[in-house]
């Protein structure tokens, strides 16, 4: 494999690889730490401590001291991920326009975008000279093509075996990569289960470009997860995963087993969703790593996973193949 490939171009980095942007579970440390390791850190949804003390940390200054503290840890390029408002609806939003702003006024350059194109926010952010990699949520060739027209510089080809949010149609990463890498002109990354170096030989033997990496980067130094968290996904294995509604899966731990009995025996998937949200799922089993209370989201190849170690580590056994 060679190093000048077309996401190491357009990116600015040295490795073709980005750690996804994961819900809660992001911060200035583990971003940058990423980032100097040659790869791309992004900055998640939910980053950063809500209290300081006894001071409670509103969005605005959470995002920006997070910003601030990436650009004194790191001169690399670095994202931050933007969760798409569905076109022609508010646009969702008071955090993804206080994300916008706060990441404009830093002169952030690199954003991640998940869910359907949502041409505004492509054209406000292409306006400001700035680099979209895009994510469906639901990938299809169809919905690739429309990104790449709307402006998108990179393509992530998302398939069932991730972690987070899991797309509604049963299309792994082998199946759905080589098909978005022939929809479009622009370079493809993939996602879906790639833990160990052999992810990444077949990603790029399917015709991406480079990886996007969630579930590998949760079990490093750096990720501000728990370290039960870290060490119950050690723990468990591929065949234990469940399925606690059509778009979230977990660990087997108790909040999972009772999530998901309630999805097995009818209950329908939104209003799961719904309930975990509410209970705060995702934020108590993957920050907090109360077991009792929250999911742990992950993709399907944990079995690959068996230590803890640092995003650089992490990044130069995945790149391997890159370094001369």
């Amino acid at each position: 494999m060679k190093n000048n490939n077309r996401v190491c171009e357009i990116l600015g980095i040295k490795y073709p690889i980005v750690q996804a942007a994961m819900n809660w579970i992001t911060d200035a440390n583990m971003v940058a730490a990423v980032s100097n390791a040659g790869g791309m850190g992004v900055l998640g949804h939910n980053a950063g401590p809500k209290m300081v003390g006894s001071k409670r940390i509103n969005t605005e200054e959470r995002i920006r001291n997070e910003l601030l503290k990436i650009k004194s840890l790191t001169d690399k390029p670095f994202a931050v991920n933007i969760i798409l408002p569905e076109e022609g609806m508010n646009d969702n939003s008071f955090y993804v326009r206080t994300t916008l702003d706060k990441a404009f006024e830093e002169e952030v350059r690199y954003f991640v975008s998940v869910g359907k194109v949502n041409r505004k926010v492509f054209k406000e952010i292409k306006d400001r000279g700035g680099i979209l990699i895009h994510r469906e949520l639901n990938p299809t060739p169809e919905a690739a093509k429309k990104a790449e027209e709307a402006g998108a510089d990179i393509i992530i080809a998302t398939g069932y075996d991730e972690g987070g949010v899991i797309p509604q149609r049963s299309i792994g990463t082998f199946s759905i990569v080589p098909t978005i890498v022939d929809a479009v002109d622009i370079p493809v990354m993939a996602t879906g289960g790639i833990n160990d170096i052999r992810g990444v030989r077949a990603a790029f033997a399917l015709g991406a470009e480079g990886v996007y990496v969630g579930t590998r980067f949760i079990v490093s130094e750096e990720c501000p997860a728990s370290y039960v968290t870290k060490q119950e996904i050690i723990r468990s294995k591929g065949a234990d995963i469940l399925l606690v509604s059509s778009t979230q899966r977990s660990i087997p731990n108790k909040a999972a087993q009772e999530f998901g009995n309630l999805y097995r025996n009818g209950m329908p998937s939104d209003e799961v969703d719904k309930r975990i949200s509410e209970s705060g799922g995702v934020r108590f089993g993957m920050l907090e790593g109360k077991m009792d209370e929250g999911i742990v989201s992950v993709n399907t190849a944990i079995d690959l996973i068996t230590e803890v170690k640092s995003c650089e580590a992490i990044v130069k056994e995945l790149m391997a193949d890159f370094i001369k």
